[in-house]
């Protein structure tokens, strides 16, 4: 039967310590700094958060190039009766394609 003896029990607690220390060291380098094209992503991402895919897209296209300088303006008076009628349909609890086409031409066409 093998035992360890108080020296190799004592070594093998050391090298625990020594590997924990050299991974705290590694943790507490700073940060790489970002290049102006990362910070302009990271700045335009924050600002797109909540857009819509399509939306985003344009927004990002824009800010990345320098164009935007803040988010989007309001939406149109069609954009926020489209949100409408769509928040109105998940309301209802109807399903399916057909239904939702329906659903908002109906919604859509009132006055």
């Amino acid at each position: 039967m093998n035992r360890l003896t108080p020296i190799s029990l004592i070594a093998g607690v050391t090298l625990a310590l020594a590997s924990l220390g050299a991974h705290a060291a590694d943790d507490a380098k700073p940060k790489k700094e970002l290049t102006p094209q990362q910070q302009r992503m990271s700045d335009c991402g924050k600002q797109s958060k909540g857009m819509g895919k399509d939306e985003k897209k344009t927004f990002m296209s824009a800010c990345l190039k320098g164009e935007a300088a803040s988010a989007p303006t309001a939406m149109t008076p069609q954009q926020t009766k489209m949100k409408t009628c769509n928040a109105d349909y998940k309301a209802s609890g109807k399903t399916g394609k057909a239904e939702h086409d329906k659903f908002m031409k109906d919604c859509l066409s009132a006055k």
